[in-house]
């Protein structure tokens, strides 16, 4: 869709931030807007009104119901961070009169149409994809690993076509999470322990976590989980809690200790550290103790999430003998198919093995950096499988390679 008009306010800015200050009916707003940018008040039709950082005005957040109310021919985006926070000051949230669409880094398939690497994109779209395009699209993947998925970072990379300048932007982002999320917190407690989260959690990438003294600290648990609950809310570090289900509906066990994925792939390379070291690897599974692929694939299959903010899961099975943790499962027709994130020879899928074992059919997946291939498996307590061999490229293409061979292998 195209407008004739277009008006673009930043709620960050005083002089756009005024108009929600000085008018609290619609309508001299509208005509105080329009007039602003000299465009008449009979072309909204055809007018694009685009409202950045919504969160610093609780006040435009309510409004947004009276537009819809009152001017429903007026095409209206507002977009902003933090809005879990600043929607606790909002008395009266217009329910059910807003589309809600949750923005995320880009993905993999964004990232080959910024780049304007169109070929790949569509052989990325094919199913399965051709094995003549795989190292093509996998060296083009752990371009897009190495430097994740923040437009900022990508613009910056695409304009200098070096890694090099990246430092000071990828510092920028993190420090303005650290510094917005610290707003929110209930007291200089709460603050401190936002700070030291953020300065420590990423060194936890390969493990689940405790609350407890988080970080070699003395914060209490209660602490800590208060201030994970924060940058949850705020997408900026989530809790993935595990699962322990065999069939749908997957259910997230509070009581097991949760892992952390973080908003982007990319801000964490550059805090480990790992940049340059992971620019010699052709298959990058092994980076930071295998921890940085399944984080990215997890990053993927949360990109695909636009309407609402659900969580992937990841399975465990707590037996003294016999414990297990499969990296990710994916419901789908009452099933929920394991997903193991990892290099090396089928035969060393023993937690996939073990779920393989307990679950009532016989599909099971492993994404690694090797061509795509569907193969017949046995678990060595007998169980026959299907066990789809996937490149790690395909994350956002889950869904549909899952009908793919779920349909073929019956």
């Amino acid at each position: 869709m195209s407008y004739d008009h277009s008006i673009m306010l930043n709620l960050e800015k005083v002089s756009d931030l005024e108009f929600f200050r000085r008018f609290k009916e619609v309508k001299p707003l509208m005509e105080s807007i329009f007039l602003s940018r000299n465009i008449p008040l009979s072309d909204m039709e055809h007018t694009l009104l685009f409202i950045d950082e919504i969160q610093e005005s609780p006040e435009a957040i309510q409004m947004l119901r009276y537009f819809y109310e009152e001017y429903p021919a007026l095409h209206l985006i507002a977009a902003g961070s933090l809005l879990e926070f600043a929607m606790k000051k909002v008395k009266s949230f217009p329910v059910a009169r807003v589309e809600y669409m949750y923005l995320h880094p880009m993905n993999f398939q964004e990232f080959l149409e910024s780049i304007g690497h169109l070929s790949a994109l569509r052989q990325l779209y094919k199913t399965p994809v051709p094995a003549s395009a795989h190292h093509v699209i996998l060296a083009l993947f752990n371009q897009y690993a190495i430097i994740g998925g923040m437009p900022e970072i990508l613009f910056n990379y695409l304009e200098a076509k070096s890694i090099t300048v990246l430092p000071q932007v990828y510092e920028s982002i993190w420090s303005t999470f650290k510094d917005d999320v610290e707003k929110y917190a209930s007291n200089d407690t709460g603050r401190k322990v936002i700070k030291h989260l953020i300065s420590t959690a990423h060194y936890y990438l390969d493990q689940r976590i405790k609350f407890h003294n988080f970080g070699q600290s003395n914060y209490r648990s209660r602490e800590v989980g208060e201030a994970f609950k924060n940058l949850d809310d705020a997408k900026v570090i989530q809790l993935i809690y595990p699962t322990t289900d065999m069939e749908p509906p997957i259910k997230a066990d509070l009581r097991k200790s949760p892992r952390l994925q973080f908003l982007d792939t990319g801000l964490i390379n550059h805090e480990l550290g790992i940049q340059s070291e992971m620019l010699a690897f052709a298959d990058l599974s092994n980076s930071y103790k295998g921890a940085v692929i399944p984080h990215l694939v997890t990053q993927e299959l949360i990109s695909l999430q636009t309407n609402r903010a659900s969580k992937p899961h990841f399975w465990i099975r707590d037996k003294k003998q016999s414990s297990a943790e499969v990296d990710l499962v994916y419901s789908y027709n009452e099933k929920i198919i394991p997903i193991e994130i990892k290099s090396g020879k089928t035969g060393t899928l023993k937690s996939l093995h073990q779920f393989i074992d307990r679950c009532d059919h016989p599909y099971a997946i492993r994404m690694y950096a090797g061509e795509f291939q569907i193969t017949q498996s046995v678990t060595p307590a007998g169980k026959p499988y299907y066990l789809m061999n996937m490149p790690y490229y395909l994350g956002t293409r889950l869904p549909e390679y899952i009908e793919y061979f779920t349909d073929r292998y019956k």
